[in-house]
């Protein structure tokens, strides 16, 4: 679990109360950009897509993967600044080549760290979503298709197609990606017979009231709601889109869908 650090606002010195959000590993594991707290914050007066984006390792596995760059919004003068973060050299990575084996539960359950359902439990309350990790629904008669070939992600246009590819591999014919170069800040729908989709490529969560649309899109064309996201969604939208049945998925730089609640895994398992 991420600590809460004091970040001093370079424009008007206040001193604000920062928590590093926590993403989920592919492993499972929590992870969490290390922050720099010996150097100073940068403000943020022009954004890329290239910098919004740090490697973070994974100190269970040593994977390396990107994700969002902390930033902060001073409460008092409202600048946004941008925490330096540790280079993934400069972090412990993956543990020892033979460790010891862990302690075994009595009743025979592999305890937190050994791959166990503990494990895939353990909440993530500093990150954009506190709600546990999304545990996948057992598979049950799985439609038959290869293996979905991921693209990887470097633009908001390569989201985008990630999507339309992703929707395609489920079985939604004739997917539709809108003309034109896609806007990082502005979330891109993606339209089939029966569908109606909504990719974010911004580094935000994804909101309740983005949830909401989606879902009075599809619910307007009598057609399926599905919401990819590259940065995850808040807890009140991963609430609502559970009552309301719509399928999350939160998509890597490698530009692998993950599902993220049990409408997407009831989408993958079942197919358009």
């Amino acid at each position: 679990m991420a600590e809460a650090v004091p970040v001093r606002c370079p424009a008007c010195l206040r001193e604000n109360g920062y928590t590093a959000p926590v993403f989920p590993c592919a492993c499972g594991s929590p992870v969490h950009p290390p922050l720099d707290l010996a150097a100073p914050p940068v403000p943020l007066t022009h954004r890329t897509w290239s910098d919004s984006w740090v490697a973070v390792r994974c100190g269970s596995c040593g994977r390396e993967s990107e994700w969002p760059h902390p930033e902060l919004g001073c409460g008092s003068c409202g600048t946004v600044v941008r925490l330096p973060v540790h280079p993934v050299d400069a972090v412990a990575t993956a543990p020892a080549a033979n460790p010891e084996p862990p302690a075994r539960a009595a009743d025979g359950v592999a305890p937190v760290g050994e791959g166990g359902p503990e494990e895939r439990r353990e909440a993530r309350p500093d990150g954009p979503d506190s709600r546990p990790a999304h545990i996948p629904l057992p598979p049950t008669a799985p439609v038959p298709r290869p293996a979905f070939r991921p693209v990887t992600i470097r633009t908001a246009r390569d989201a985008v197609a990630t999507a339309a590819l992703y929707l395609r591999w489920l079985g939604f014919q004739d997917v539709r990606q809108p003309d034109g170069r896609p806007i990082p800040s502005a979330a891109v729908d993606l339209r089939a017979p029966g569908l109606v989709a909504q990719v974010d490529p911004t580094t935000a969560p994804a909101g309740l009231r983005a949830v909401e649309c989606v879902w009075l899109n599809g619910l307007t064309a009598s057609a399926t709601s599905v919401y990819f996201s590259l940065a995850g969604y808040t807890e009140d939208a991963r609430t609502r889109a559970d009552d309301l049945g719509i399928p999350l998925f939160v998509m890597d730089l490698t530009g692998m869908p993950q599902p993220v609640n049990d409408p997407a895994d009831e989408l993958i398992g079942l197919g358009a």
